[in-house]
């Protein structure tokens, strides 16, 4: 970890997983043992807290990354990758003699349903982060898969005055340790009905604040998202578009409410940011594929159609 840094003020830090991610395009999935041919391929980086970043790159916010990488061919792509999206590389953590995570998944046409499998052996560790070097962010933004650490750099990020926002999309390890340091907790119905065990958003919401003193958001794909604000409950519904592949789509919607939490919008307007970003991401290939800041302006002018 580069310590040169240290006492830069930026908009977002972020922590989390950063696989290379191969997505082909396919009619249907196949059967088991059975075989066909893909109409498409993308070949990208992914993972929540990168593809996060670079929605908010490429809405003109300051934004560095912490992750670990293993000194790799496939680790080599993915810094370059962040730093063509101005993503501040300094923070990348290179292990030697390790290998770089990567994802694989099936993206079926005209639904854009997708199936990822990931591989991950790299690890970052609190001793990994030393927090002296790192810059002063207005807001961290965290995926809990290296609990321990995003737990460390969550109280250092509330002792100097930051937001805490924390993505989760799918039940893997217990991440509730964290939830009371999270100023807003934005998860997946998946996620919001395995842990919780109900099957309403808003029941769910109700049990995750006993957890969760902050913000919490759960987003429920074409049925839009719905949130609890300081006692007050908000709904967004999902925009129409035509879905090439949903694979970075609840991604793209932090990436759109978080920039409107770091300019100050009410939540109304951080959740439309979200869902139009989420959208666009939609209509195009590969979860970094994601709009810049006029096209989501350009898009919620355009008064498009939401599901009902």
């Amino acid at each position: 970890m580069n310590r040169s840094g240290k006492h830069k003020k930026i908009d977002c830090l972020g922590l989390g997983i950063i696989p290379l991610d191969f997505l082909v395009q396919v009619a249907y999935y196949p059967p088991a043992g059975g075989k066909i041919d893909a109409s498409a391929l993308s070949i990208m980086g992914g993972g929540p807290i990168p593809n996060a970043l670079t929605g908010l790159s490429r809405m003109g916010l300051s934004t560095a990354l912490i992750v670990a990488l293993g000194d790799d061919l496939v680790g080599k792509l993915l810094v370059e990758e962040i730093k063509k999206e101005k993503i501040d590389p300094r923070y990348i953590i290179i292990k030697k003699g390790q290998r770089s995570d990567s994802a694989y998944g099936f993206v079926e046409e005209g639904s854009g349903r997708r199936t990822i499998a990931l591989y991950r052996t790299i690890k970052i560790n609190p001793r990994d982060l030393k927090l002296s070097h790192l810059p002063q962010p207005r807001l961290i933004h965290l995926d809990g898969r290296d609990l321990d650490v995003c737990i460390k750099l969550a109280r250092w990020g509330r002792k100097i005055g930051a937001f805490i926002s924390f993505d989760i999309g799918s039940i893997r390890n217990d991440v509730s340790p964290i939830f009371p340091l999270v100023d807003h907790l934005i998860v997946s119905d998946a996620y919001a009905f395995g842990f919780t065990g109900q099957k309403n958003a808003r029941t769910a919401i109700k049990k995750l604040k006993e957890h969760c003193p902050g913000t919490v958001v759960v987003t429920e794909g074409i049925k839009g998202s719905v949130a609890l604000e300081n006692d007050r409950w908000y709904h967004q519904k999902a925009y129409r578009v035509k879905n090439i592949d949903t694979t970075g789509a609840g991604d793209a919607f932090h990436a759109g409410y978080l920039y409107g939490l770091i300019k100050g919008f009410e939540i109304a307007a951080r959740l439309r940011y979200g869902a139009a970003t989420a959208a666009l991401k939609c209509t195009r290939l590969g979860a970094r594929n994601l709009p810049t800041l006029r096209e989501v302006n350009r898009f919620l002018k355009s008064r498009p159609r939401t599901y009902a």
